[in-house]
């Protein structure tokens, strides 16, 4: 166990203007508070504290971060309190002790809804003080360090969740050097066989190429010095779990990666990483398509450094990584390397640069919060963030979006601005009229083209890949929907008042609110429009006498001939054919059938302009449905009865053809007539019709339609829609 001058020594290494009274006061103090307590390894439990802080100052962090590490678990582990710390040590420090101990009671558990709301709580007191999160990390690498004692199960929930989270945080923040860390010991409880089996692979590998790699550095280095570039050259080998995330993405054998070895050039400035480069490239042939400049367009989480993939002395690929020490430190160590831990300004600054990117993304998803994302929500768009790679696009005045590797237009657009998102209607990429689908790359200039009366399509959300586009496309679809529920609930609420003698206005519902079980008067709207609450029951909560006179009224019948008459204004009648008939169709303009069978179509209809096929009836006859019908699936698994057929239509030809639409009207004398009416002023046929009352306010009907074609269909839904007492038309076949 370190002892208490030899952690004064490590800080005062890299800060020699240390406050060593602070460091001394928190290491007497953590160590009596701990006092005899034990560790499940059965090591003093002081022994934990002290190896975060050793790990911190590895990092070269502040003493006030260090004394925080040594502190962080007495108020809960021990008689320790905020108001003593603040005594002590000084209100900041009390104040990141009590943040890590909240951090602490709510350790992240498998049930999602918790896991959410605690990464939600976990953000927020970093972004408060982002020390907390290198305390936090630090507290967790030691912990799976450690972790063999405990139970099986519990270790696999531990390191799940680091996986899941903590290692991608601390990518996120630029600690690749700790993530990669955490990656191994959480993937060696996670899947012992595969790290073991990796892990000797790779060692036989080093082994192997030992030579060769002790060449590469030599060659790399004297190459360099020769042209006055002092450079210090390392190999590096990629992580076991690097390595098996690489083979399981990629579907590829551990044989087929290229990249298992790779070298660091460590040079003195920025402008010798690009005379290196030239050196390297002239030197030997670069492999194309792998060179990428992170200099001039660093990732998010600040790391700067330029890669490229050479064929080396022994006609190998090898990849190659050229940075300055500066960036060196901050590719390893990401936002615990940046200065302001080492010149006093952390307070000024809540623990971090505001010019840090990592910080940008850190306050961004934290402003996520905000909107009012359900907890599942939040954790989906988290985990978005922190696992994908980098593409780099540009607006057309050069601001450049950094987005996840197969983000589109959408992504893009809500990346700029959610107001931009919600009215996207187009994009245009590097100048050409693009589909919104389209994957964006590397440097791609990308324009969106909006329309204020635009709003987002649900569909959007399966072709969104950024968590914050998701987020925004699923508000604006609950507030449009909530919105036509409202219109719907208005419409049927100004009909019940005005047939009950009053008069109906919004404000008549505020009083009401409390009774009908609403926050206000949209909810409420929105609930009669959804058959949630029923019109009578706003009535009766606005006057208390009110009598339903429609419970007495005769309901509509079909006479003994199954004829049915509509009021006369309609000026039509028809009937509904009764049970086992048939009515009599055209003969069917089908290409591709067999000609000994009979053709028919499906119950939902199928009208010229559908793609449709054929389902074969052994000996009976041959089915037409649209391709897009339902039924079709109960066929998937018996292939050979598909009969690929297609519409022969005559140009003189002048048949009616099926089609099943479902309407929903609100329940008021004239509302099937208007429907009847719409009907036949478009020309449609009306064959069968049933109704069915399915909530006080709404009546639901099953129409078979005869239309021309599929345009004729369509204008006949269209129609219906835009009708005040319809609130839905749908075609019942998909």
């Amino acid at each position: 166990m370190m002892r208490q001058y030899e952690l004064v020594e490590r800080v005062a290494a890299y800060k020699p203007d240390l406050d060593e009274g602070l460091l001394n006061r928190a290491y007497v103090y953590a160590m009596k508070k701990h006092g005899s307590q034990m560790r499940a390894s059965g090591d003093p439990y002081f022994s934990h504290p002290l190896e975060v802080a050793a790990i911190l100052t590895d990092m070269r962090l502040d003493e006030a971060t260090i004394a925080v590490a040594l502190l962080h678990d007495t108020i809960e582990d021990t008689d320790a309190t905020r108001k003593e710390i603040d005594q002590i040590f000084g209100q900041k420090i009390g104040q990141l002790v009590e943040g890590l101990t909240k951090l602490k009671r709510l350790d992240l558990v498998s049930k999602k809804a918790e896991q959410a709301e605690n990464l939600r709580k976990l953000l927020l007191a970093i972004a408060d003080d982002v020390r907390v999160l290198l305390v936090k990390l630090a507290d967790r690498l030691h912990n799976m360090r450690t972790l063999g004692p405990m139970r099986p199960d519990k270790r696999a929930r531990i390191a799940q969740e680091t996986m899941d989270i903590y290692a991608p945080l601390a990518g996120r923040m630029g600690m690749q050097g700790m993530r990669e860390e955490l990656e191994n010991l959480a993937f060696r409880h996670i899947n012992l066989e595969a790290y073991e089996t990796i892990t000797a692979r790779l060692a036989e590998l080093r082994e192997r190429h030992a030579a060769t790699i002790a060449r590469i550095e030599t060659d790399l280095t004297e190459k360099l010095g020769q042209k006055g570039i002092e450079a210090k050259v390392t190999s590096r080998q990629k992580k076991p779990y690097s390595v098996f995330s690489k083979m399981q993405r990629k579907a590829i054998s551990l044989e087929q990666l290229s990249d298992i070895f790779g070298f660091r050039v460590i040079v003195g400035e920025e402008e010798d990483c690009y005379r290196a480069l030239g050196i390297v490239h002239r030197s030997w042939r670069m492999v194309p398509g792998r060179f990428k400049d992170y200099i001039s367009l660093p990732k998010q989480n600040d790391y700067r450094s330029l890669h490229t993939t050479i064929v080396g002395p022994s006609r190998q690929r090898v990849e190659l990584q050229i940075r300055t020490q500066p960036m060196h430190e901050i590719a390893e160590y990401g936002i615990a390397a940046h200065a302001v831990y080492k010149d006093g300004a952390a307070s000024e600054a809540h623990g971090l640069s505001r010019e840090s990117n990592a910080y940008a993304w850190l306050r961004r998803t934290v402003e996520q919060l905000a909107v009012g994302d359900n907890p599942e929500e939040f954790l989906e768009h988290t985990k978005l963030e922190l696992f994908q790679d980098q593409v780099f696009c540009f607006t057309p005045k050069g601001m450049l979006i950094a987005l996840p590797r197969g983000a589109t237009p959408i992504d893009f657009a809500y990346a700029v601005h959610t107001d931009i998102g919600d009215t996207c209607v187009g994009c245009k990429i590097d100048g050409r009229i693009m589909p919104l689908v389209t994957e964006l790359h590397n440097g791609d200039e990308v324009e969106i083209t909006r329309s204020k009366a635009s709003t987002p399509q649900p569909a959007w959300e399966s072709i969104a890949v950024t968590g914050k586009a998701r987020a925004a496309i699923r508000r604006a679809t609950r507030l449009a929907i909530r919105r036509q529920y409202s219109g719907l609930g208005q419409q049927i609420l100004e009909r019940s008042f005005a047939r009950s003698g009053k008069t109906f206005s919004k404000d008549s519902l505020k009083p009401l609110l409390a009774k009908l079980g609403q926050r206000d008067v949209e909810d409420a709207l929105a609930a009669v429009g959804r058959q949630e609450l029923s019109s009578i029951d706003v009535l009766r909560a606005a006057f208390p006498d009110f009598q339903d006179s429609r419970a007495t009224k005769t309901p509509l019948r079909v006479d003994e001939g199954g004829w049915f008459n509509l009021p006369s204004a309609v000026g039509m009648v028809f009937r509904m054919p009764g049970q086992g008939e048939a009515a009599e169709g055209p003969i069917l303009p089908i290409r591709g059938a067999p000609g000994d069978l009979p053709v028919r179509i499906a119950p939902d209809g199928a009208v010229p302009g559908d793609r449709i096929v054929g389902i074969l009836e052994p000996g009976r006859w041959i089915t037409i449905y649209p391709i897009q019908s339902p039924a079709l699936a109960a066929y998937e698994d018996e292939m050979e009865r598909w009969i690929d057929v297609r519409w022969d239509l005559d140009a003189q030809m002048s048949a009616r053809f099926p089609a099943r639409v479902a309407v929903s009207v609100i329940n008021e004398p004239g509302s099937l007539a208007e429907v009847a009416e719409t009907i036949a002023a478009n020309d449609a046929n009306i064959h069968d019709l049933s109704m069915q009352r399915t909530a006080p306010d709404v009546t639901s009907m099953v129409i078979d339609l005869e239309v021309w074609d599929l345009q004729h269909l369509n204008r006949t839904i269209n129609q219906l829609r835009i009708k005040p007492c319809v609130s839905d038309v749908t075609r019942l076949n998909g």
